[in-house]
């Protein structure tokens, strides 16, 4: 594997047995064990400061832009991808063609374990994702979202009955 383009922030903290490539990593961002995180030479991957990725979770940014924004936490065994479907056989992508496209996850936001999150794909700031849902469309900013296929649980509030 060739490992470059890589930009660490400060105080960034990231598993021996992680593998990363072709991304940009904010400040204080911490990545856990056995994760695959990378993005290619036309779409550095990035995660914002202060961010958390969980065990066993793979972000793909390899054909289309992933963007991470501040204090995401994500939990482990979490799958976010930028393009998905039969790479290797012309046949059925005649029925199921490729899909790709960039995915962008707002600050702030909680991706449930398991989640997977389809390429295309924008949370908007705050939003949590119930672990195992299957995100396939964008959500606005303070969404509780889950499911297969994930959908609107509510809007998060506060007990002053603002958003957070």
């Amino acid at each position: 594997m060739k490992v470059s383009n890589i930009q660490l922030g400060k105080d960034v903290m990231i598993d021996p047995t992680t593998s990363i490539n072709n991304v940009v990593i904010g400040d204080k961002v911490k990545i856990a064990k056995y994760c695959s995180i990378f993005g290619s030479e036309n779409n550095l991957l990035e995660i914002g400061r202060e961010s958390y990725v969980g065990m066993f979770s793979i972000i793909n940014g390899f054909a289309a832009k992933i963007s991470i924004g501040n204090n995401v936490s994500i939990a482990q065994g979490v799958n976010i991808m930028a393009d998905s479907g039969p790479n290797a056989s012309p046949f059925m992508q005649e029925y199921y063609p490729l899909i790709n496209g960039p995915v962008v996850i707002g600050n702030h936001s909680w991706i449930g374990a398991s989640a997977i999150i389809m390429p295309g794909v924008e949370l908007g700031e705050f939003c949590v994702v119930a672990a195992n849902s299957f995100v396939d469309r964008s959500f606005p900013p303070y969404s509780l979202i889950g499911g297969s296929p994930a959908k609107l649980i509510k809007n998060i509030k506060d007990d002053r009955n603002q958003e957070i």
